[in-house]
């Protein structure tokens, strides 16, 4: 669901730049006043899992098109809504500047889409609501999947909106919807089932790593060491970003699909601030499109994955540790 510029005006994605800033601010202060440290390798090692995980597009059979997770939800369910947005924020300024993936005029909406409804909507209302009644398999799976389909139903229905409201192109809003909406169910109910399997995983191993469990929910003690855990996660984004991603469909995302049903190609406007973005993009994207640059190596989409997951890895602990750092400062 990256969205490209050529769908944002540039008054639209400011305007959603500054609504994901506020939400991140928001998140940086709540973080802050957590001195829980033993959290930041885990969110490092969330963070790169999702990364790679995003770049496993699977195909939606009979629709000629294909999905991939945003992770927002799985990143709340172990960190809790605000440490999972600055992790989502993360992930997705690396996709963008690095890998050139999603627009960088765009980042702002594609922050708010992609992250703010997954951590905060389905990881934090709904994943709460659920597990108000107790823990279990049935209920971490109901949970999943229902967040993850109203986060994508809710970001769907985001993205039509700024596009409709940047009027560069002659999508209408009707048709333009009704493509997104039901495709996006497809994709929501694919991304429930793989994020309730990693957090029953987790449940399994070390249930007090998800958010909301309380003593008295844990049975028994935990199968696993927490570093364990963290190091079979850790160990998986590898693989999933350097070998699982080379089987990746080579089919059109659900937005791609919804744009082509509805208009064809969309050629959007261009100089200003198109022309600056993409600059910014061109000069630091060294792997665009998680490949080598003028080589169609499979290689290329290997080394994307391992790179973009550690450099996610190393992005979000640096940042949660000097957010931490800094509180630890101002207290004393």
């Amino acid at each position: 669901m990256h969205m490209a510029d050529a769908l944002i005006a540039p008054a639209v994605a400011g305007t959603m730049a500054v609504c994901s800033g506020v939400v991140a601010a928001h998140s940086i202060r709540t973080v802050r006043l957590s001195d829980d440290r033993k959290n930041i390798p885990l969110a490092g090692v969330m963070g790169a899992f999702v990364f790679a995980a995003q770049m496993i597009n699977f195909s939606i059979p009979g629709t000629g098109s294909s999905g991939h997770l945003t992770g927002g939800m799985m990143l709340a369910a172990v960190l809790g809504p605000e440490a999972a947005f600055l992790s989502m924020i993360g992930v997705l300024t690396i996709q963008c500047l690095f890998f050139a993936d999603g627009g960088l005029l765009a980042l702002g909406c594609n922050i708010w889409n992609m992250a703010f409804y997954g951590c905060f909507i389905g990881g934090g209302l709904i994943w709460r609501a659920i597990l108000k009644g107790g823990i279990s398999k049935k209920r971490i799976t109901a949970a999943s999947i229902l967040g993850c389909i109203l986060s994508m139903e809710l970001g769907a229905l985001s993205v039509t909106i700024e596009t409709t409201l940047s009027g560069i192109t002659e999508l209408p809003f009707n048709v333009f919807l009704g493509a997104m909406l039901p495709i996006h169910v497809a994709i929501g109910l694919v991304e429930g089932l793989i994020t309730a399997a990693v957090l029953c995983f987790i449940y399994e191993t070390r249930p007090e790593m998800l958010k909301g469990i309380g003593k008295n929910d844990v049975s028994g003690s935990s199968r696993m060491k927490r570093g364990t855990v963290i190091t079979v996660i850790g160990v998986a984004a590898a693989v999933v970003g350097g070998v699982v991603s080379l089987f990746a469909s080579g089919l059109p995302d659900g937005l791609e699909w919804s744009v082509e049903r509805v208009a064809g190609e969309v050629e959007g406007a261009g100089g200003g601030a198109y022309t600056i973005a993409e600059r910014i993009q061109n000069f630091f994207a060294f792997l665009p499109d998680y490949s080598f640059p003028g080589s169609e190596s499979a290689a290329g989409t290997s080394v994307s994955g391992i790179v973009g997951s550690a450099m996610v890895l190393i992005l979000v602990v640096a940042v949660s540790w000097l957010i931490r750092s800094f509180m630890k400062q101002k207290q004393s």
